[in-house]
């Protein structure tokens, strides 16, 4: 008979994550939102400009200047970073919370006006962001060397966008956003999250 004090079985950590083990961080973006499916302008225009943001950094710097960039972009809303102005812009290269670089900031607010384009339009970023989902890909990666930096998935929807206004998102970086909005799902095949121990 045990005690009503006695202490709770330990938890054994979860290792062999696709990415992000040892960071507490890095581990909750892996476990909860990374390959989960991303809807709604805002969130969307988040995820398009944080991997521009990322382009020549790690993803982990990113994620730790997320909350900064969510303030300083104002949660993303697509009206409200549209509407910034090149004074903003300036403010936003003394803010050492953000990564700094002109280009990246810039590319932010033109992407913001193309969603609000798209909208003029009847359209949503929604609807054609997904509509580039391919058909899941089979089998499921093992290692990070089965996965493609591009697909011909991702060079169409770079393309579109580009034609569309969109800044700072080749097919790289679209496959980037792909994985990261669940439009694909990478976990590799032996990752916690696929095999049920997340």
């Amino acid at each position: 008979m045990t005690s009503d004090h006695s202490p709770a079985p330990a938890l054994t950590p979860v290792t062999g994550r696709c990415f992000g083990d040892g960071d507490a961080l890095y581990e909750a973006y892996h476990d909860t939102e990374w390959g989960q499916p991303v809807h709604g302008e805002a969130a969307l225009l988040e995820r398009i400009a944080l991997e521009g943001f990322q382009s020549g950094l790690s993803w982990l710097t990113v994620l730790r200047k997320r909350e900064a960039f969510r303030e300083v972009f104002h949660g993303f809303d697509p009206a409200r970073v549209a509407a910034m102005t090149p004074d903003d812009v300036d403010r936003l290269l003394t803010d050492a919370r953000i990564i700094r670089n002109r280009a990246k900031i810039e590319a932010t607010v033109a992407n913001a006006r193309a969603v609000l384009a798209l909208h003029d339009a009847g359209e949503t970023l929604d609807a054609l962001f997904w509509s580039f989902a391919p058909t899941p890909r089979r089998p499921r990666p093992t290692t990070f060397a089965d996965m493609p930096s591009t697909t011909p998935e991702s060079v169409a929807l770079a393309k579109t966008l580009k034609k569309r206004g969109f800044r700072f998102f080749g097919p790289t970086t679209a496959y980037a956003a792909m994985q990261a909005c669940g439009l694909v799902n990478d976990h590799l095949t032996t990752c916690p999250v696929v095999t049920g121990q997340r």
